[in-house]
């Protein structure tokens, strides 16, 4: 039998939304007020999700304490109160896009996590606006 098990984390960061091959134009069209070249922040809600079998052992699917720590490591102390594309690496060449964080989330999270548990990253931008990753299956 398969259980989720899902821990919520939070965390605000500033980015700006644009393609350096277009005209600042170009990207107010498409970004709106994303592009703004002085930045604008967001304060993320993640959600991180592991499926898999109940250990019999333990009764649990992944140890908490283990996912606490893994998402604070990887995620809170590398993009909280970070500009994205100044600070943090993935986005030198990266629109900071919710798509491209959340991926970016799920490839920090997924190779410190069994692979025999499923991982699903789902990051709220906004309370209305919200995207879902779980590796592209």
């Amino acid at each position: 039998m398969k259980v989720t098990v899902s821990r919520k984390a939070h965390f605000n960061a500033a980015h700006r939304l644009y393609n350096n091959e277009w005209t600042d134009s170009r990207n107010s069209e498409i970004f709106g007020k994303c592009a703004n070249p002085n930045y604008h922040g967001h304060n993320y809600e993640l959600i991180v999700s592991v499926k898999g079998e109940i250990h019999p052992d333990t009764g649990f699917v992944m140890d908490m304490k283990v996912l606490k720590n893994l998402i604070r490591s990887e995620v809170e102390d590398q993009f909280d109160h970070k500009n994205l594309n100044e600070e943090v690496k993935e986005f030198k060449t990266l629109n900071p896009t919710a798509e491209n964080i959340s991926v970016v989330i799920w490839n920090k999270l997924r190779s410190k996590i069994e692979e025999r548990l499923q991982l699903t990253v789902t990051l709220y931008e906004t309370p209305r606006n919200f995207v879902t990753y779980d590796g592209g299956k």
